[in-house]
C-alpha cells in the first residue's frame, strides 16, 4: 500500500473535503487583493478543495478601505480621470479576473459545474430590470471569463432579468433569497432562460447558475421577533412553543426549500432541459456565518449538507469547519421535523413571509449602503498602511494557511 505524504493525509482528513463526498461544493465568501497575491487563495483551492468564490459590495468595501493593497491602482495616472464607479470596476474586474483564472482548472475538471467567481451588479439597480440587464452584460464583457457568475438580486424586478440573462448565455448567481416562494420564481426564471437559449441554438451545457438562499439572517430575524413576544407574553404553553423555534427556523426553511428543488428537478420541464445537456441551478447556502454566539459556529454548515448544493462560507466559518466540522446527509434527514417547524410558525403567529420580505428589503439597502461607502473610499483614496490586514478574519485565515504550508 502506498504511503501518503503529510499533505495528502491532511487533504484526505480535511472536513472541508468530506463535504464533497456528500455532493456539496465549498465556496469562499470573500475576496481581496492580498488573498490572491499572497498565494492563500491558490492554497485554499489545492489544499481545502475550494471550488468557487463569491463577492459583494461589502466585501470590496472592506478590502479597499482596510488595507494598502490597492494603492497602486488608485494612484495610477490612468485612474485619475475615472469617476468613483469606474475606478471601483477597474479594481473589482482585475481581482475577479485573477481569481477566475485561479479557479479555471476547477472549472475544467468539474465539467463547468464549479470553479466560478461571482461579481455583483450595482445594488442601486435592484429595482431596475433594464438597468440590471445593461450592467450585467457590461460586466460580463469586461471580465471576459466564462467562469464568471453575475450576481442579480432576487427582487421582483431582478427575476425577469435572470431569465433574459440566462437566455443570452450569461451565468447568473441570484442573490438575497429568503423565501421558498421567491426561490420557486427564480427557478422558473432559470428554466425559462434555458428554454430561450435552446430555441436560439445555444449550448445549454455552458449555462450555469446558483440560487443563493441566505440563512443566518432568517434566524436572527425570527429570534428577535420571538424575544419581543416572550417579553410580552405570560402564557407558559405559548412561550414553550416559541422557545422551541429559536435557532431552528433558518435550517428548517432551507430544508423545505431543498425539497422544492428536488421536486422541480423531478418534473417533466427540467427533464426535457436535462436531456439537452443543461445543468441544474443549485441552491447555494449564503450568510452561513453564525451570528448568535450561543449557537455552534458551524451550525449553518453541518445542518445544510446535501447533494447538488453549494455552501459559500466567510473565512471564519471555513476555518472553523476545517478545524472541527462534521459532515453528514443533513438536508435529507428529519425533513418531517423541518416541515413541522415551518407549520408551527404560523400557529404561534410568527409573520414569516413578512419577515422574509423585510430581510430582502434590508439586504438591498445594506448592500446599497456598502456600495456607497465603496465609491466614497475610491473617490477619496482612503487607504490604510501597506501592512494593514484586510480584516482580522482574513489575517487569521492567512496565518493558518501559512502555518500548514510551512509544515509540508
Amino acid at each position: 500500500m502506498r504511503a501518503y505524504s503529510e499533505t495528502e493525509r491532511r487533504f484526505l482528513n480535511n472536513p472541508l473535503q468530506s463535504l464533497q463526498q456528500h455532493g456539496q461544493s465549498v465556496w469562499l465568501d470573500y475576496l481581496s487583493r492580498r488573498l490572491i497575491k499572497s498565494g492563500a487563495l491558490k492554497r485554499l483551492i489545492e489544499e481545502d478543495g475550494l471550488r468557487g468564490l463569491t463577492s459583494n459590495p461589502s466585501i470590496f468595501a472592506k478590502a479597499i478601505t482596510g488595507s494598502g493593497d490597492y494603492r497602486e491602482i488608485l494612484e495610477a495616472q490612468e485612474s485619475q480621470a475615472d469617476d468613483p464607479k469606474a475606478l471601483y470596476e477597474r479594481i473589482a474586474v482585475r481581482d475577479i479576473q485573477e481569481a477566475a483564472d485561479l479557479f479555471r482548472p476547477v472549472y475544467i475538471e468539474t465539467g463547468r459545474r464549479d470553479g466560478y467567481v461571482s461579481l455583483e451588479v450595482s445594488p442601486r439597480l435592484a429595482h431596475d430590470t433594464q438597468g440590471t440587464l445593461e450592467e450585467a452584460r457590461r460586466l460580463w464583457q469586461m471580465v471576459a471569463r466564462e467562469n464568471l457568475m453575475v450576481k442579480v438580486p432576487g427582487t421582483p424586478e431582478g427575476i425577469p432579468a435572470v431569465r433574459q440573462l440566462v437566455g443570452e448565455g450569461i451565468n447568473v448567481n441570484v442573490t438575497l433569497l429568503f423565501a421558498q416562494e421567491t426561490y420557486e420564481q427564480v427557478a422558473g426564471a432559470y428554466f425559462g432562460g434555458l428554454e430561450d437559449l435552446a430555441l436560439q441554438g445555444g449550448d445549454l451545457g455552458k449555462a450555469a447558475g446558483v440560487a443563493s438562499f441566505f440563512v443566518s439572517r432568517i434566524d436572527t430575524a425570527v429570534d428577535t421577533w420571538i424575544g419581543e413576544r416572550l417579553d410580552s407574553s405570560a402564557e407558559p404553553a405559548e412561550n414553550a412553543g416559541l422557545r422551541s423555534l429559536q435557532g431552528k427556523v433558518a435550517t428548517a426553511s432551507a430544508k423545505k426549500t431543498y425539497q422544492k428543488y428536488l421536486d422541480l428537478h423531478r418534473g417533466d420541464r427540467w427533464q426535457a432541459l436535462s436531456r439537452q445537456g443543461a445543468q441544474s441551478q443549485r441552491l447555494l447556502w449564503a450568510s452561513t456565518g453564525t451570528k448568535n454566539p450561543a449557537y455552534s459556529d458551524v451550525l449553518y454548515v453541518e445542518g445544510l449538507v446535501g447533494p447538488d448544493t453549494v455552501n459559500t462560507m466567510p473565512p471564519a466559518t471555513l476555518a472553523a469547519f476545517r478545524d472541527h466540522g462534521r459532515a453528514g446527509a443533513a438536508l435529507t434527514e428529519n425533513v418531517e421535523e423541518a416541515f413541522r417547524i415551518m407549520d408551527l410558525l404560523e400557529r404561534v403567529g410568527i409573520p414569516f413571509r413578512q419577515l422574509t420580505d423585510k430581510l430582502l428589503a434590508d439586504g438591498v439597502t445594506q448592500f446599497a449602503d456598502a456600495f456607497d461607502r465603496l465609491l466614497d473610499a475610491t473617490s477619496r483614496h482612503k487607504q490604510a498602511s501597506d501592512n494593514a490586514p484586510t480584516d482580522f478574519m482574513e489575517a487569521k485565515l492567512l496565518r493558518e494557511l501559512y502555518k500548514e504550508s510551512h509544515q509540508t
